[in-house]
């Protein structure tokens, strides 16, 4: 039984530790206030994880370090910086294979499916700030330092997207529901369980270290495209959908950091955003969760 220390208890942290406690596996998941899933195989701790002394005695004798954190999307010029010091710091300390989750901002508009390979292009310090923090990730590891992975995604399906937290409970009232975006532009989604897997996955795995994977995902589809199918998989009404128009989304930020934040991000539901995860099957074996598993899933979360 080894141990696995997480540090997030969002949908994605939650996911992993989940899948490896019900492997048998000793698990240790940290937030500030002790929160996460209930299970006999984790153990919740709090702490503060930008304190690179404590975080290290609670890695100590763990086979992997999860960066799973997840800070407010406007606030990730002031938390991220920390954090992404004292994953490094641990990971060198306790010798923990440092696995991280993360997105693909750092490419920027793209012409064509994503690949892990594609040039870093994005040019706004938000969009570059992931990128950058593996970059620092992908240094320590060539210096000897440590053994790194990293895994990226596009959206999920199940939390923390346009469909769990602006669509999915109207579709589900027979409510028509309002996205901010346009509706018929393709668009990946990825599963929350497909990110858990795929970490649990390359963290084990010393051919995966030193390279970025993305966890794998079924062929896009519009936002349209994505209600439509909510709502025939979980016996809703048929879904309407509008888009809410930009200059009413612009005003809003006005009032709203996390909505004026979102602007920067606008370039991913304006043009098509589309990533190709076969290189993960192809090395791993590991597929897609099935869409309707998915949706579903989504489903439960937002009725409970």
């Amino acid at each position: 039984m080894a141990k696995h220390v997480i540090v997030g208890a969002g949908a994605v942290g939650s996911a992993t530790a989940h899948l490896l406690a019900e492997r048998g596996e000793q698990v240790r998941i940290v937030t500030r206030h002790g929160s996460g899933p209930d299970h006999p195989g984790i153990e919740k701790v709090a702490a503060d994880a930008t304190d690179a002394a404590r975080l290290t005695e609670i890695t100590v004798g763990a086979e992997a370090l999860y960066n799973c954190a997840s800070p407010l999307y406007h606030q990730w010029f002031t938390d991220w910086p920390p954090l992404a010091a004292s994953f490094l710091t641990t990971a060198e300390r306790t010798g923990a294979v440092y696995a991280s989750i993360s997105n693909l901002y750092g490419y920027g508009p793209v012409d064509g499916p994503m690949t892990p390979q594609l040039p870093i292009a994005a040019t706004h310090p938000k969009l570059r700030l992931r990128a950058e923090m593996w970059n620092d990730m992908l240094a320590a590891q060539q210096a000897g330092r440590i053994r790194t992975v990293e895994v990226r995604s596009s959206d999920y399906i199940e939390a923390n997207s346009i469909l769990s937290t602006v669509i999915g409970k109207s579709v589900l009232a027979g409510r028509r529901a309002y996205a901010p975006g346009p509706l018929d532009v393709p668009h990946s989604w990825t599963s929350i369980h497909a990110c858990a897997r795929t970490l649990v996955a390359v963290a084990g795995d010393e051919r995966a270290y030193g390279q970025v994977w993305f966890a794998p995902t079924s062929p896009a589809l519009t936002v349209r495209q994505l209600a439509t199918k909510f709502a025939q998989v979980n016996g809703a009404p048929r879904a309407r959908v509008t888009a809410i128009p930009y200059p009413v989304m612009w005003a809003s930020g006005v009032f709203s950091p996390l909505i004026k934040e979102l602007r920067t991000t606008r370039y991913q539901f304006i043009r098509p955003f589309v990533i190709d995860s076969s290189a993960t099957t192809e090395a791993f074996g590991l597929t897609p969760t099935p869409l309707d598993d998915a949706l579903r899933d989504a489903a439960a979360r937002l009725r409970d």
